[in-house]
């Protein structure tokens, strides 16, 4: 199993990533939470990792936090969520404000997140709750995204956060300022769909 990678950052496209180790381009799926943090293409990173297998699949996830790579395994423990609805957890709350969330038991706030219903934040805050003192976590700071179409690459990113197409557009289109980069709209955005 791959728990951790230390290379030089290659390529990153919401919500992909390349890391080069040695001359070997690993490629990993990341939260946007991780992207905000990310170094300039051609730095240094290292990222937590966990490698899912499936019958037909297998996938890399990469955090720059442990207690990101802690919450995206915990999430999936309750029933009916997936990689997927995990990333997008990441993605629109920070591992602390998920922590109080779930505390507070805010099935309101959580069903803000693409994916997740009311019965499905319903479990979570029940399956969750002992466990989320002890996520811990870290806060989002900015990311310079490698895409030539910063509002394109938005819509991309959330597109692959679950949101449909033409609600992206709009989520996009809505929080874009002018000389924004994409990670900028797709913060923006993801913070307007949680209010």
């Amino acid at each position: 199993m791959i728990g951790r990678l230390r290379g030089i950052l290659a390529m990153k496209q919401p919500p992909w990533l390349v890391v080069d180790v040695n001359g070997v381009g690993y490629e990993l799926e990341a939260p946007m939470s991780t992207f905000y943090d990310l170094p300039d293409v051609g730095r240094e990173v290292a990222l937590f990792t966990h490698y899912a297998q499936k019958e037909d699949s297998v996938s890399l996830y990469g955090f720059l936090r442990e207690g990101e790579r802690r919450l995206f395994r915990d999430v999936q423990k309750v029933s009916g969520i997936g990689a997927k609805i995990a990333l997008a957890v990441l993605s629109g709350v920070s591992v602390d404000e998920f922590a109080r969330l779930v505390q507070g038991g805010d099935v309101t706030a959580l069903t803000r997140i693409p994916g997740i219903g009311k019965k499905t934040a319903e479990r979570m805050v029940v399956e969750l709750r002992d466990r989320a003192a002890d996520f811990g976590g870290g806060a989002s700071a900015g990311l310079q995204a490698a895409g030539v179409d910063p509002l394109a690459d938005a819509v991309t990113a959330l597109q692959q956060l679950g949101y449909k197409p033409v609600e992206a557009a709009r989520m996009a289109r809505e929080a874009a300022a002018p000389g924004d980069e994409a990670a900028a709209i797709i913060r923006k955005a993801l913070q307007s769909a949680l209010r």
